[in-house]
């Protein structure tokens, strides 16, 4: 059992694979994806994901926009930094750092779960030039009552041994309902190939530990704090039928940045674009049309 994942062997029918290639940045080789023209779209995944969970969406959104898809610190096939380094802060100033390596001015950034949670910090702290910010069932706010405080300090003890993710690797590597189970918890309906992406990564006990070291240096108190100052239009997408952040958490996210803008989605869970890219690129596709940062469809008027 590899502990990371191996491109020349997991990678070898990876979603998109002609888009990929190799960058150092910040002290680490990440895996990249980009893929067609336009303006730049930054899309960030979630804990525990990688480039694949754009499988469907990526490509959609490349016929009018040129995007770029990484994998973040620790996941897939990018390297794994220091751990205190996958701290909110640390990943936001990880991804700051590849893309000035890229030159790369995203005017058009989504995230989902986590993922909005490092674009906002970004965004922030100045180091995000977008003019529209979509969050993807967005993990922007401390989790509530007993849970967020014992979350984080169960994180830490796993992350304080290799048995932990060794251990949850080889459960996963050898009894696919592990995966199965965990996906369908998230109230999302996959495909089983796209199960099967999610299994060839957490087979490796180098990405299950990251995920897991991601959540134990996760503190999203300081963002709660600093949302209410956030100058970048953010569209907070919430899909009801999550059972991984609570849609409800968009309507508080409104209630500390009035400006903020929520989209329902029916029936999806919190793996929603990937459940259903088609309905996610159409909705993205459209709030930067709205936005002005793409042209409004042609129509030809007609003459008496």
């Amino acid at each position: 059992m590899a502990d990371r994942p191996v491109w020349e062997r997991d990678g070898r029918d990876w979603p998109n694979r002609e888009a990929s290639r190799f960058v150092r940045a910040g002290g680490l080789r990440w895996h990249v994806q980009e893929l067609g023209q336009g303006p730049l779209l930054l899309l960030l995944h979630g804990t525990g994901a990688a480039t694949h969970s754009w499988r469907g969406l990526a490509p959609l959104l490349a016929r009018q926009f040129r995007v770029i898809a990484p994998d973040l610190p620790g996941h897939g096939f990018t390297e794994a930094p220091a751990p205190q380094r996958l701290s909110l802060p640390g990943m936001a100033g990880l991804v700051t750092e590849l893309l000035h390596t890229l030159g790369a001015g995203p005017v058009v950034a989504a995230g989902h779960s986590a993922g909005a949670a490092i674009l906002a910090r970004m965004a922030l702290d100045g180091h995000l030039p977008a003019r529209l910010l979509v969050s993807l069932n967005g993990a922007l706010l401390p989790l509530r009552g007993i849970p967020g405080h014992v979350f984080s300090p169960i994180a830490r003890l796993l992350t304080a041994t290799s048995l932990a993710p060794r251990l949850f690797a080889w459960r996963a590597a050898n009894d696919r309902k592990v995966v199965e189970q965990l996906l369908r918890a998230t109230g999302s309906n996959l495909e089983p190939v796209q199960v099967d992406f999610y299994r060839r990564l957490i087979r490796s006990p180098g990405h299950a530990a990251a995920g897991l070291a991601m959540m134990a240096n996760w503190d999203l108190r300081p963002l709660e704090r600093d949302l209410p100052r956030l100058a970048v239009p953010l569209v907070l997408v919430a899909a009801h039928n999550d059972r991984t952040i609570p849609a409800s958490d968009a309507q508080r996210v409104q209630a500390l940045l009035s400006s903020a803008r929520v989209v329902p989605i029916p029936r999806l869970g919190h793996l929603a674009h990937e459940e259903d890219p088609e309905q996610i690129a159409a909705l993205i596709l459209r709030l930067a049309t709205e936005s002005g940062l793409l042209p409004a469809p042609h129509t030809e008027s007609s003459h008496a």
